[in-house]
């Protein structure tokens, strides 16, 4: 059974319907991830596997040096794919080698995918960020990789940004550690590619993590 038909066997009426159309487009865009991400992104698949087969659940933490924009975008992804196709041995995290705060600019473009967003507003709001009209929201805020609402142990380390890779090479309590970085939208901040940009990064993030899935 692919993944498609897994996710219509759920019958996930309550899930918002722009998502849904969303997730649905991300199947095609399998053949524009190189060969080199797609190794990687098996190997990742490799460690749910392992983890799932030993009855453990698969912890991944994605890790930048922010954790403003990349690691919270795999780590709303990573949440939203695995309910959306049904894998409920999946938890998803993310922290960064220092603490900023999930950058406005990212949240803006998670909007325009179709999340509901609530900002509670303060210097590092802590945002909720809605998929379903039954589940409760992805809580995500800037965090260090090390902060208390993340594993401590027998979990995944995944390095969304070649800083964080370089600065930070051993992740306490990691039994696993991929890197798999992206480029920054930053880079793009006040131009006029901003958007463009940032819709970019994420629909990648989205269609990199639906392909790896894929082959849990």
């Amino acid at each position: 059974m692919n993944p498609a038909q897994v996710a219509a066997k759920r019958f996930i009426l309550s899930m918002y319907w722009t998502l849904i159309n969303y997730i649905k487009g991300l199947e095609e865009q399998e053949s524009r991830i190189s060969e080199d991400r797609r190794g990687k992104l098996r190997q990742i698949a490799a460690f749910i596997r392992d983890n799932v087969g030993s009855g453990k659940k698969a912890k991944l933490t994605f890790i930048c040096t922010h954790n403003s924009r990349r690691s919270q975008f795999c780590q709303i992804w990573l949440e939203v794919l695995g309910y959306y196709l049904g894998m409920e041995h999946l938890q998803s995290f993310s922290g960064g080698t220092e603490v900023t705060a999930f950058n406005f600019r990212a949240i803006e473009a998670l909007k325009r995918v179709g999340f509901k967003v609530e900002n509670p507003g303060g210097d590092n709001p802590h945002y909720k960020i809605y998929y379903d009209k039954e589940i409760k929201p992805v809580e995500c805020y800037s965090k260090k990789f090390d902060d208390p609402a993340n594993p401590t142990k027998d979990f995944a380390a995944i390095m969304t940004c070649s800083e964080a890779n370089q600065n930070c090479p051993f992740v306490p309590g990691a039994s696993y550690r991929k890197a798999i970085p992206y480029r920054d939208p930053k880079e793009a901040d006040g131009t006029k590619k901003e958007q463009q940009v940032y819709d970019e990064r994420c629909h990648q993030i989205a269609a990199e993590l639906y392909y790896m899935l894929s082959r849990v």
